[in-house]
């Protein structure tokens, strides 16, 4: 349940977008590309958000069937754009991102009174993102859907911060912290969870995730791995290594790998090296939900790693 829109992706490294010359079109949107990074596992998967009434609103659609993920929930909005999203490429590590999204995206547009409340009971997983939270009607929206969930298990919060949809960093900080106690599993970087919880030392931030109420905390520390705990597990995965052209979309690559080994059963260590896998893949590729990898290019990367010892 959260964003979605269109990305438009430059097709060159290392300049600036006054001088690209040629961008490729892409579906995008965090939550959306955690729902379609779960289907490439073969997931049954649907995405909860609103577009605008336009060529990129029908996009959307196509695309999201495109990608296995059910389209049932996505609704347009009369009066608003489809949102763009615009990155600059400078791999390694800079990947500057310009958000079309005024005066509202439609994503924020999600009604409480729209949601069919028994599906979002009945899904194995739920995820929800930060983001959601940024502006009414949405923020109600979310709240009624977790109140529906009523913390059944694998409900999840994406920590996703991101400061230009927010008014200030106190109120995003008071509405986090107002849903973590509603969640059983919290996932972010650490600068997120700094938002979060006021902490970016990876333990600390997991322990005060912990202590807000959640099940499983996963703290995500880029080049130096990701961090696992609950209240008597310790996990600390070391990161994948791969030559990076896009760092934009592994997050959500992780997600959707996420979401898939926790409905798998798996322990926390197998499901943060498959996750941590994924998202070293998507960031090999240029685009974000169409890098998204199937479960077989997951396991043979993590044989790859074994295998060099």
């Amino acid at each position: 349940m959260g964003r979605v829109g269109v990305d438009l992706y430059p097709l060159q490294d290392n300049v600036g977008l006054e001088d690209v010359e040629t961008f490729g079109k892409y579906l995008g949107g965090s939550a959306t590309n955690v729902a379609v990074a779960a289907a490439r596992h073969g997931r049954s998967s649907a995405v909860i958000t609103r577009t605008g009434n336009d060529a990129f609103g029908t996009f959307v659609h196509k695309a999201l069937k495109e990608f296995n993920v059910s389209d049932e929930f996505v609704s347009g909005v009369e009066g608003l754009n489809t949102p763009l999203a615009f990155c600059e490429m400078y791999p390694p590590d800079h990947f500057p991102l310009l958000f079309y999204r005024l005066p509202s995206a439609p994503d924020l547009q999600i009604r409480a009174d729209e949601l069919d409340l028994d599906a979002i009971r009945d899904a194995g997983v739920f995820w929800s993102t930060v983001t959601g939270l940024s502006e009414e009607p949405s923020r109600s929206a979310h709240h009624t859907a977790l109140e529906a969930r009523a913390r059944r298990p694998l409900t999840v919060l994406d920590l996703d911060y991101r400061p230009m949809f927010w008014s200030d960093p106190a109120t995003a900080t008071a509405e986090v912290r107002r849903v973590l106690p509603q969640v059983t599993v919290a996932v972010g970087n650490k600068e997120e969870c700094e938002i979060a919880v006021g902490e970016t030392e990876p333990r600390r931030a997991a322990e005060a995730l912990l202590d807000a109420g959640v099940e499983i905390a996963i703290v995500k520390q880029g080049p130096k791995g990701v961090l696992g705990m609950t209240r008597d597990t310790v996990v600390e995965v070391p990161p994948t290594p791969v030559s990076v052209i896009n760092g934009l979309g592994a997050g959500d690559g992780f997600g959707g790998a996420l979401c898939h080994g926790l409905l798998s059963g798996w322990d926390l260590e197998t499901i943060l090296r498959f996750a941590n896998a994924a998202g070293a893949i998507v960031a090999t590729r240029r685009e974000c939900s169409t890098a998204m990898p199937t479960t077989d290019e997951v396991e043979a990367l993590l044989e790859e790693v074994a295998s060099r010892g």
